[in-house]
């Protein structure tokens, strides 16, 4: 699964089928390498310590639960970096795109993982004050995220989104639909299987995750990819949790804020750059 040039990854699937295997191995693969760097938005928690990512945070330079303000200040401080490594891409690497010379320390590819993503964007109804108050997190956490899906590919930032059921209530689909590559494990149904990985899936049958559920498909996702046509089923080897722990621990010295390492390479603050030049 080639993620270069990619700004956005969407994970769907039934619980227990394999997208939390596939982020453990992925921060397994990538951890031990200072030129990636991770923060994690965990909706099914309010703490680390509570899930999937108890062992990780100390890998990742921020982790928030699933209180929607929290989420919004982490989403709005990675569109800040955004803003600030696009107005000087050039000036600090010579070159249009971060990937026309590859992640480095000191300009590292930045993963963004957002897990249970529906929990970050839903729709809030009602009229009372707190309803609206989670209504407008919601609206402007959407926003957010679109911009680094949208704009961050060029500067090396990546988002990946996972939920069960990719639908556009749960992911927005002005961000669903830009995120040039999908997986989905196992799908109870067709629609669940379309809204993961398109209308295309429906002329695929063999590559349908509705076929899937059946126990012996645990780790197994079909996958769609800028890159190729159809669907490719694609296998996520196990970390077991100890070993996922081990890898955290020997790492977690690597963590560093990207937003730090960005104004000790401009040699000033990023709140210096001159942002009213760029276009947003």
């Amino acid at each position: 699964m080639n993620l270069t040039q990619v700004p956005g990854v969407t994970v769907a699937g039934l619980p227990g089928f394999g997208k939390t295997s596939l982020i453990n191995r992925l921060l397994s693969d990538w951890a031990p390498s200072p030129a990636v760097q991770f923060a994690c938005a965990d909706g099914k928690v309010s703490a680390a310590y509570e899930g999937d990512y108890a062992d990780w945070v100390q890998r990742m330079f921020a982790f928030v639960g699933d209180d929607l303000e929290e989420a919004n200040r982490l989403f709005r401080h990675l569109v800040e970096l955004r803003r600030a490594r696009s107005a000087s891409v050039r000036q600090m690497l010579g070159v249009k795109s971060m990937w026309e010379v590859g992640p480095s320390e000191h300009w590292p590819l930045v993963v963004l993982i957002v897990d249970e993503a529906h929990t970050y964007f839903r729709d809030h109804k009602g009229s009372d004050q707190q309803t609206k108050k989670l209504a407008a997190l919601a609206a402007e956490n959407a926003r957010l995220v679109e911009d680094l899906v949208k704009k961050g590919r060029s500067v090396g930032l990546l988002v990946i989104l996972t939920t069960q059921k990719s639908t556009g209530d749960a992911i927005p689909t002005f961000i669903r639909d830009v995120c040039p590559v999908g997986l989905s494990f196992a799908q109870k149904t067709a629609e669940a299987s379309v809204a993961a990985l398109g209308e295309e899936i429906r002329e695929w049958p063999d590559a349908n995750p509705i076929n899937l559920q059946d126990p012996t498909y645990i780790g197994v996702a079909s996958m769609n990819h800028q890159s190729q046509p159809g669907f490719t089923r694609i296998r996520t080897p196990y970390v077991p949790d100890a070993e996922a722990a081990r890898v955290a621990e020997q790492t977690a010295s690597l963590t560093a804020d990207p937003s730090v390492l960005l104004d000790a390479f401009l040699g000033l603050r990023t709140a210096d750059v001159d942002l009213t030049k760029l276009d947003v």
